[in-house]
């Protein structure tokens, strides 16, 4: 059973989704893209200790509890580690903004067009103890590079089957087939994962409802169907290398689809500014994201 108050706020909050899962893979890059430089670190548990206490500045800051942050992705460690001596998901919470969770373990080589998950075989132990933790629900990732019907097909089928198994814990799945913003034949993996997904929606089990994170179609309104469907509590979107003020416009074409940005939302927050300066970048950001989002 879902949090009645957590599942209203992500189905009928206005605002969107943080994105703060940066994993082991793409660290690095989020701390340099901060002010951090690869030599001020020297081994992972250094490098996760300065992203912990990047993400904890944001989370803490004054603007991100001013209501437009409905909801937060957390990487594992994040999700394991305190935010002003509280556990992460329950500093969130406390805030307004519902925990979300990465589970996806990265991706396979490209076949077929598409990049799968790789397999997830402590999934079960690891939704337990986010339920435990106090989080809502699960974001987990995989990426379409190229107009296959059958690559598309298999990623959408891998992403539901393991939604099912998340949904049996209690927890809400997102669902995070990527289309590759870069790729020649965008237009066309669009659509077809728009079909693909409206197929598995319709056996979905029971009367559960998932969530959506998508690429801002190249068509605007192209995914109305699923924003209607009366199975999917929401649909989000990703910034998908878009900077932030052209991710806000694309987005802003779309009804009914909030932002899930991560790099778009960061991109201007730096280390070595003072409290007050990143504050106001932060929150001259989340207002830029949440007026896209409100269309």
């Amino acid at each position: 059973m879902h949090d009645p108050k957590m599942f209203d706020k992500i189905a009928n909050g206005a605002g969107f989704i943080a994105a703060l899962d940066q994993s082991g893979g793409s660290t690095p890059k989020a701390l340099r893209g901060y002010g951090i430089e690869e030599d001020a670190y020297g081994n992972d548990e250094e490098m996760f200790g300065l992203i912990h206490d990047m993400r904890t500045r944001i989370i803490t800051s004054p603007s991100f509890a001013n209501g437009k942050v409905i909801g937060a992705i957390l990487f594992e460690r994040t999700m394991d580690g305190t935010a002003e001596g509280k556990p992460v998901p329950e500093a969130l919470w406390e805030r307004g903004v519902v925990p979300f969770l990465k589970v996806d373990k990265g991706l396979e080589d490209e076949a077929d067009g598409v990049q799968m998950m790789k397999p997830m075989p402590e999934l079960d132990s690891l939704l337990a103890r986010a339920r435990e933790k106090g989080v809502f629900g699960t974001k987990k990732r995989s990426v379409i590079n190229s107009a296959s019907p059958t690559g598309i097909a298999a990623i959408v089928k891998q992403q539901f089957e393991v939604a099912e198994q998340i949904l049996g814990h209690g927890l809400m799945p997102i669902i995070e087939p990527e289309v590759n913003i870069k790729s020649a034949d965008r237009a066309q993996s669009d659509a077809i994962l728009r079909d693909e997904i409206l197929k598995a929606l319709d056996n979905v089990s029971g009367d559960h409802k998932v969530m959506l994170k998508l690429s801002i179609p190249a068509e605007a309104g192209l995914f109305d169907p699923l924003v209607q469907h009366p199975r999917v509590l929401r649909v989000v979107a990703l910034s998908g290398g878009f900077a932030r003020p052209e991710a806000c416009v694309e987005l802003a074409k779309n009804q009914g689809i909030i932002a899930s940005f991560s790099r778009a939302l960061l991109e201007d927050l730096r280390h070595q500014m003072t409290d007050a300066e990143f504050d106001a970048s932060l929150g001259g950001a989340i207002d830029e994201i949440a007026a896209a989002s409100a269309t």
